[in-house]
Formats: C-alpha cells, sequence, structure tokens
C-alpha cells in the first residue's frame, strides 16, 4: 500500500533501543553492531563491542562484516543508519536493522558507551 503513496517499503527491520536491549544487547545474542559515523564521532562514544565503517566506506567495506548474523545499523540519530541498512541489504545481507533515534537514543536511555 505504501507504494501506491510514492514510499518504498524498506527492506530492513527496525528497532527501538528497548527492543535492540531486550533482544540482542542484554541477553548477548550474537550480532554485529555497526556504527556508521565518522571516526571521530564514534572515538567520542560509542556503543559497547560496536563496528566503525563510516557510511561513506560501507560500501567497499561490506567483506568486514560477517554473514549470517543480524546486523544492526546505528549512527547518531537514526538518519544514516538507514542508508547503511539499504546499503547492506543490496549487498545480500537478509537481517538487517537500523536502531532507530541512534546512539542519542540510547544514550538518553541510559545505555553506557566506550
Amino acid at each position: 500500500m505504501s507504494f501506491l503513496f510514492g514510499r518504498r517499503q524498506e527492506a530492513y527491520g527496525n528497532l527501538s533501543v528497548q527492543e535492540y536491549r531486550q533482544r540482542y544487547y542484554e541477553p548477548e545474542t550474537d550480532h554485529v553492531l555497526v556504527d556508521v559515523r565518522t571516526v571521530g564521532e564514534f572515538l567520542s562514544g560509542h556503543i559497547p563491542n560496536a563496528l566503525n565503517i563510516p557510511l561513506d566506506q560501507l560500501s567497499r567495506r561490506l567483506g568486514e562484516i560477517p554473514q549470517g548474523k543480524p546486523v544492526i545499523v546505528v549512527c547518531a540519530s537514526g538518519n544514516r543508519s538507514r542508508t547503511g541498512a539499504d546499503i547492506l541489504v543490496r549487498g545480500g545481507y537478509t537481517e538487517v536493522y537500523n536502531l532507530k533515534g541512534g546512539t542519542m537514543a540510547w544514550m538518553m536511555s541510559g545505555g553506557k558507551v566506550e
């Protein structure tokens, strides 16, 4: 139905910070968290165990992200991570999620950063 109104349906899922904590972070479920912010942003504070691949490098660095695991993409607020999730889906990744609200939502919910 959204196609009729000019909006494309995303081929990836969206997770709230709470959903991410419950499904992946707290039970330590095997997954890959890809932070697509710049190196400077990443170094200023990131979710523990995140892999930093800046968005402008993501297409050429897909080989660094394991296949066969859920991949959660995060940025500062959720905008760049949506683009990153699209890139991953086009690259053949099948279980991809955008972390809604990004690291800002993570920190506002009390999540720790490294």
